[in-house]
């Protein structure tokens, strides 16, 4: 190493700061923590984004929890996603320990188990958590066409059905609605709807079909429906002022990983259109981790990383901040890198060529610092982290080698009790626990397929201005019930054009409904 005595007034002097501070660890010089130097981010930065990297088994879980309970604490909501469920600790206190104190006093943290409100979602209810779904129509052709593997002339066949059902006042909820508009147009009837447009290749037609049979067998269609998911419900505050932690259980999808990851971009996408711009703010509105976050850009398509780039740049004024948590920084393509302005770097591995060149292309990255970074990124030690932010006015701090505080929450699962009384107890529970199935573009179409056939019954048509029960009930005030219920309200809300809405898109092809 080639530190010098300057260093320690350095860094102390780098990250001095007046707001509110994400505590992150205590410098390190010469391999000796120096618990009068904390290291840490401003509040009022996180929404300038950031990267959580290193190698397997490096401590990254542990620096999300550790800032997830700061920012909980300091009231901003955080949006995790979990994929082993190691996260699902935050709802427990932690559990002190004579080498945990000793580590923790080393560095200067008054270390006290607590728990942080926590809220379990699970894609689609596979696995334990609140269901989280959303409309095909939602999802959109662009992330559809990720998740389905499409070449660019699928995609954009894919991109045409969708402008099709949009204009036919066709509600794309689920799987089969897709299906069933694919074979309308690829039929007799449906071909000449879209001759002015360039049709659609039966081939290609064949190929989305397969794709969604494939991915429909995988079950997959349970992510799909309704009642959709309000992505406001990230942003709550628990009763006592701190911020909600909102984490979505991957266990159950881990196999799924283009599914999973592209869902994330979704609620990344509907919370970009749904936000007002706020511009700079004293702390974030929400703090979002993307984990694995390599499987987003994986086989990613240029416009698609296009409209990935041109979000993260965006939504900063819509006061959401985004970190992702990935093995290495060559994980995320560069256009997104350069909008990072916060990194934890814990220990790269440099076994091959490849990541040799990784480890060096990584270190031109940091700004001027005495450390000699190529040979400490590959040395540090588990909960060791190479930090540098942005400060309070936009510029680098200097680079730190940081002894990583711990977290106060458990390290490790909650108990199976404490996650089934967490969702039993939580408020939005009620709202998307049982799925809701109305008339859509499969049965419009069905119905219009059975007129059609000799000897068929022209159906009565359905009210254009509310979704038709399955089994009507006599009793009105059943009836009130319904109206009243979520389900009903997210039925209302994705009609779109069949109660005279118009179904705009945005860069994702995600949809969004106006007035």
């Amino acid at each position: 190493m080639t530190e010098t005595a300057s260093l320690p007034n350095e860094i102390r002097a780098g990250y001095t700061f007046t707001g509110p501070t994400l505590n992150l660890g205590a410098a390190v010089v010469d391999d000796v923590a120096l618990p009068d130097i904390q290291v840490g981010v401003p509040l009022s930065v996180l929404n300038r984004h950031g990267l959580v990297a290193g190698a397997t088994g490096t401590g990254k879980t542990k620096t999300l929890q550790l800032m997830a309970e700061q920012l909980s604490a300091h009231g901003v909501p955080v949006f995790l996603a979990d994929l082993k469920g190691d996260l699902s600790g935050l709802a427990s206190p932690g559990e002190g320990s004579e080498r945990l104190l000793a580590r923790t006093a080393s560095i200067g943290q008054q270390w006290q188990g607590t728990s942080f409100p926590t809220e379990f979602l699970s894609l689609g209810g596979v696995g334990t958590g609140t269901p989280v779904r959303t409309t095909i129509t939602s999802f959109g052709p662009t992330l559809l066409s990720k998740v389905l593997g499409l070449n660019d002339t699928q995609e954009s066949s894919l991109g045409l059905i969708f402008h099709y059902a949009d204009k036919a006042g066709l509600a794309i909820l689920d799987l089969k609605d897709l299906r069933a508009v694919i074979q309308h147009l690829t039929s007799d009837e449906g071909k000449a709807e879209l001759t002015d447009l360039g049709g659609l290749s039966k081939q290609t037609a064949g190929v989305i079909l397969r794709e969604l049979i494939a991915f429909e067998d995988q079950g997959a269609d349970v992510f799909f429906g309704e009642p959709e998911f309000d992505t406001q419900d990230l942003l709550r505050t628990a009763a006592d002022g701190r911020g909600l932690v909102t984490c979505l259980e991957l266990p159950g999808v881990q196999d799924r990983p283009a599914l999973f990851s592209t869902f994330l971009m979704w609620l990344l996408a509907d919370l970009f259109h749904d936000l007002p711009e706020v511009g700079d703010v004293d702390k974030p509105k929400l703090v979002f981790f993307f984990d694995e976050a390599h499987l987003l850009f994986d086989d990613a398509s240029r416009d698609f990383l296009d409209a990935i780039e041109q979000t993260v740049r965006l939504i900063r004024s819509k006061g959401v901040g985004i970190f992702f948590v990935t093995q290495s920084p060559k994980d995320v393509p560069a256009g997104v890198l350069a909008q990072l302005g916060n990194r934890v770097q814990h220990a790269l591995r440099a076994f091959t060529p490849e990541d040799s060149k990784a480890l060096k292309a990584a270190v031109s990255t940091y700004p001027h610092t005495q450390y000699d970074l190529e040979r400490l990124l590959t040395s540090l030690g588990t909960g060791e982290a190479v930090v540098t932010v942005l400060s309070e006015k936009g510029s680098p701090t200097p680079v730190a080698w940081t002894r990583m505080r711990a977290p106060e929450s458990r390290m490790a699962p909650s108990d199976q009790g404490v996650i089934d009384a967490s969702i039993a107890a939580s408020p939005i529970g009620a709202k998307y626990r049982d799925p809701l199935d109305r008339e859509s573009a499969y049965e419009v179409l069905t119905a219009r397929l059975q007129a059609a056939e000799p000897g068929g019954e022209t159906p009565a048509p359905a009210p254009s201005d509310a979704p038709a029960p399955r089994e009507p009930k006599p009793e009105p005030s059943m009836v009130e019930k319904v109206v009243e219920s979520s389900a009903f309200k997210s039925a209302m809300r994705s009609a779109g054009t069949v109660i005279g809405r118009e179904i705009t898109r945005s860069l994702f092809g995600t949809s969004r409904r106006r007035r």
